[in-house]
Parts: structure tokens; C-alpha cells; sequence
């Protein structure tokens, strides 16, 4: 038997070193993540590792699992403990070691292993740990599978098993550096920043970049795990400022910044300016239209509208499904509707064949950006960014809005505008042209300006964007039509920025 965890236990004493700890917040929509030490310990790891493959055997699948862990101070002990759960559930573990979470999903298709549970808190400060699973390659898990894993584990429901065992593969990483690079060199000789936050990007991503035929300007690339500069996170502003500084005094042609975990990119251009990662991703559904006519694509409910109504894309014949905001649903729009890719704005970048596996690589976007330069010597990531249509857009605003009430208020704001919609009224002046609801709302009017309302998937927050393709003015105002809807939710609180 295996104790029931319990939600909270005090260091130093007997039970926290004799029982799990296993906070019931951890688990997120589609992945786990806590404070390793107050809220969860190493025993309430191992209780993840019994909960895991107590699922997978629920669900009648393979009980074999490929597990990595980034490179923190703690996340060896933590993936053993993991490892320990696994195989006291029936599980054979294969261990690669040091590794990026794109690598482990890798693993699986290389080492023909079904399952994943990657050790890794991403971009998250130090102190944070987690893991990413899946059981279905190249898929990873949503929130029907991550709901009935908290049961499992929360309750205690463990199944322990015999024939649990594990196996060390040496030197992984060179079988996946190989399989990104064994591949024609480029063309046009670039200079590419390779900045990675001292975190495990470092270990990698620069001979992946030398080996294609770049020249590597290194920027934190030594494994430090106090990350002394800043967060290894593409969407840091201090990242961010280093990659641009970077670019401008060595003249490199981009910068491109990987997160800690490796499964996304950033990217600065040649004139030091950053560009998010949603316009990055209509530049590559330009570049990759042009080779596949008729491309279809998915992007979150947070980007652009350009993936709708840019004309290149347009001429092109490329199509593309706004779908929910979170890598698991992304993965599995991009695989369950045949897309060529999927572009997050967070920086997720989903490649299918012929291009990716259909999971999430830093370091397969950072290849497709490369190979973009490559197609177009005589032009700049400048010129290539600067060719898009003007737009003018929000960051990512974040009323507060407790966990309790942030669902139903965007339920309420949902019907607020379908009823609208259905009336023929107004919003921002405009008639509506489109709503899209799978995930909030995300309205556009008649000229083409657009908003969205979505609760957070793991802050006690919503999540309002807007963006017009017309003026800063249009933009503004449908910003105000948005956030006078919501503030006839009392539930609804300040911004933590606004426009």
C-alpha cells in the first residue's frame, strides 16, 4: 500500500519525510505543475509516478513511458522519485537523461515508446517543477485525462503492479540532434543569436545551429540553474532586451531565444525589434503556402487575424482554424484536422509531416525561421516582418477574476454577444461579421477588428486581446466595448496592464 496523499505537510518534521504531499492545484488543464518542497515533495512525486500508471492501466494502454528532466537543481531527484511511482505501478521506464521536452517527445517515436512523462516547470522561476505526459505520440494529455489523474492521485486509487523495470539511454540527445540536422545545409551563410536563459536549451540548441551552416553568436547558453541573468522565458521583456542588444552589436541577422524546456522560440529581428510570436507565425504560413498550395493551419484564439484575411496567404489557397489557447488542445487540433502547422502566440509552433512529428520544438521553429532567411537572400527578418499587412494589437491584458466565478462570467459574456449577434446589433460601432467560441469569444466586426474574452487556464484571471487591422483608434474601442461588458461583472477586477 502507498499512503493517501495529503494537501499540505510541515518541513522538517517526521510525516513530511515519511508521507506525500501532493497540493491539489498542481493540476493544471494540461499538464502539472508546483512548488517542489511546499507543495509537493518527493514522495508526493512518487504518488504522481503510482497515479500515472494507474491511468494508463484504467485505460487499457501500454505501460511504458519515455521520462527526461530539464536542467534544474532538483529535477534529477525529482524525475527518480517519478520513476520510482512509475515502476511500482507496472511501468518499464526509458530514461534519456538531461533533455528538452521536444527531445522526450522525440524519444517516442524514435525509441518507439507510447508514453511520456518529461520532468520539467519550463519557463516557470526556480522553485517550480512539473511534468508533461502523454499516452498517445505525439499527443499530450488534455483536461478530461489530467482531471481523472488528480482523482487518482488525491484519493490514493493507487494500483500497484509487478513488472515495473528501467533502462538509461546514453547519449540521446546526439540521435536528436542528428535527426533535425542530418539535412542539406543552408545556403546563405546567417548569423543567428542563440540565446537560452543559462537554461537547457544550452546544452543543444547552438550545435543544432552550427551544424545547419549558421554562425553562432552564443548568449547564455552555459547550463546555470540559478539563472543569474534573467528567466529562461521568450516572453520575459529582460530575454527579450538581452536578445536585442545581442543582434545589434554583433550585426547578426535574428535572434532567436528558446524557453527552458526548449519547446518554444522567440524571436528578435535584425534591427533589435522583437516580433510576436503570432506575426512570426503568419511570416512562416507565407513561406510554407508558397511550397504547399492549399495549406491548412491552426492558430490559437489569441493571434492575429492576419492567418484570415493576409492576402499572400489568400493567393495562396491557405486556410486556418482558430482553436483553443494550451499546447495539448493545440497538438491535437493540429493532428486530429491533417495541418500542416499550428502557431501559438505564446510561442508554441506545431510542425506536421512533412515538416515535424506534430508536437511542439523550439528548435524545429527556430530551423523553419532559418530556412525562411534561406529562401529569401535578399531580404532581412526586417523586411520579411515589415511585408505584412499593418496591424495594430494588444498585449495580452489579465483582469483578475477568481478561479470560482472566471467560467461563468465568460459563459455570461459568450451569450451577451451571441444575442447580439443574433439581433443584428453593433459592437464597437460595427455589425458582427464572425464569432468564434471554442474557447470564450473571440468577435470580429466589419472591418475586420477583433476582441477576445477567455478565462485563464491556470491564473485566477481572463484573458482580453484585441487587435484591428484598420487603426490604434479601432483597436481602442473595441477594447472599451469589450471591457464595458465586463464590467457588469462585479466578479471582474483591475487589469494587470492595459492599452
Amino acid at each position: 500500500m502507498f499512503p493517501k496523499p495529503k494537501a499540505q505537510l510541515n518541513p522538517n518534521t517526521y510525516a513530511y519525510e515519511s508521507g506525500p504531499m501532493v497540493k491539489p492545484t498542481g493540476f493544471r488543464e494540461y499538464d502539472a505543475r508546483w512548488l517542489f518542497g511546499t507543495e509537493i515533495n518527493l514522495m508526493g512525486v512518487e504518488a504522481l509516478g503510482l497515479g500515472l500508471g494507474t491511468l494508463i492501466g484504467e485505460l487499457g494502454r501500454e505501460r511504458r513511458l519515455v521520462t527526461g528532466h530539464d536542467f534544474r537543481s532538483y529535477s534529477a531527484s525529482i524525475k527518480m522519485a517519478l520513476v520510482n511511482g512509475l515502476m511500482a505501478s507496472g511501468c518499464q521506464v526509458t530514461d534519456i537523461g538531461l533533455a528538452l521536452t521536444p527531445m522526450a517527445y522525440f524519444a517516442q517515436f524514435d525509441l518507439d515508446v507510447p508514453g511520456v512523462a518529461m520532468v520539467t516547470a519550463s519557463h516557470n522561476d526556480n522553485g517550480w517543477t512539473g511534468v508533461k505526459m502523454g499516452i498517445d505520440r505525439p499527443l499530450t494529455f488534455g483536461p478530461d485525462e489530467m482531471a481523472r489523474l488528480k482523482e487518482i492521485v488525491l484519493d490514493g486509487r493507487f494500483k500497484m503492479k509487478e513488472g515495473g523495470a528501467y533502462a538509461f539511454v546514453e547519449n540521446f540527445p546526439a540521435r536528436y540532434i542528428a535527426d533535425l540536422t542530418e539535412r542539406p545545409k543552408l545556403k546563405r551563410r546567417l548569423k543567428v543569436v542563440c540565446a537560452c536563459g543559462n537554461g537547457t536549451a544550452g546544452a543543444f540548441a547552438p550545435q543544432v545551429l552550427e551544424k545547419i551552416g549558421c554562425e553562432v553568436v552564443p548568449l547564455d547558453c552555459e547550463l546555470d540553474h540559478t539563472f543569474p541573468n534573467y528567466n529562461p522565458n521568450t516572453e520575459d521583456l529582460r530575454m527579450l532586451h538581452a536578445m536585442r542588444d545581442a543582434v545589434l552589436a554583433s550585426g547578426a541577422d535574428v535572434s532567436l531565444g528558446f524557453d527552458g524546456d526548449g519547446d518554444r522560440c522567440g524571436v528578435v529581428d535584425n534591427t533589435g525589434e522583437e516580433i510576436f510570436a503570432d506575426k512570426v507565425g503568419v511570416m512562416l504560413a507565407r513561406d510554407i503556402s508558397a511550397q504547399h498550395k492549399g495549406a491548412l493551419f491552426v492558430a490559437d484564439v489569441k493571434s492575429t487575424g492576419l492567418f484570415a484575411t493576409d492576402p499572400v496567404l489568400i493567393g495562396n489557397g491557405a486556410r486556418t482554424d482558430y482553436w483553443k489557447t494550451g499546447h495539448s488542445y493545440m497538438k491535437r487540433r493540429v493532428n486530429e484536422i491533417g495541418a500542416v502547422a499550428g502557431f501559438e502566440k505564446s510561442g508554441h509552433f506545431f510542425f506536421n509531416k512533412p515538416l515535424g512529428r506534430g508536437y511542439d520544438d523550439g528548435l524545429v521553429f527556430a530551423l523553419a525561421v532559418c530556412d525562411m532567411l534561406d529562401r529569401n537572400p535578399q531580404k532581412t527578418m526586417a523586411d520579411l516582418k515589415n511585408a505584412l499587412p499593418k496591424t495594430w494589437s494588444s498585449p495580452t491584458m489579465s483582469p483578475h477574476c477568481a478561479d470560482e466565478a472566471k467560467y461563468g462570467v465568460v459563459d455570461a459574456v459568450v451569450k451577451h454577444f451571441g444575442a447580439e449577434k443574433a439581433k443584428g446589433g453593433k459592437v464597437a460601432g460595427q455589425p458582427i461579421r464572425d464569432l468564434v467560441t471554442v474557447n470564450g469569444v473571440r468577435l470580429t466586426v466589419a472591418d475586420g477588428t477583433w476582441g477576445l474574452v477567455r478565462a485563464s487556464s491556470n491564473k485566477p484571471e481572463l484573458v482580453v486581446v484585441v487587435e484591428s487591422p484598420v487603426s490604434e483608434r479601432r483597436m481602442r474601442e473595441m477594447f472599451a466595448a469589450l471591457d464595458a461588458v465586463l464590467r457588469t461583472h462585479q466578479e471582474v477586477g483591475e487589469y494587470n496592464q492595459t492599452i
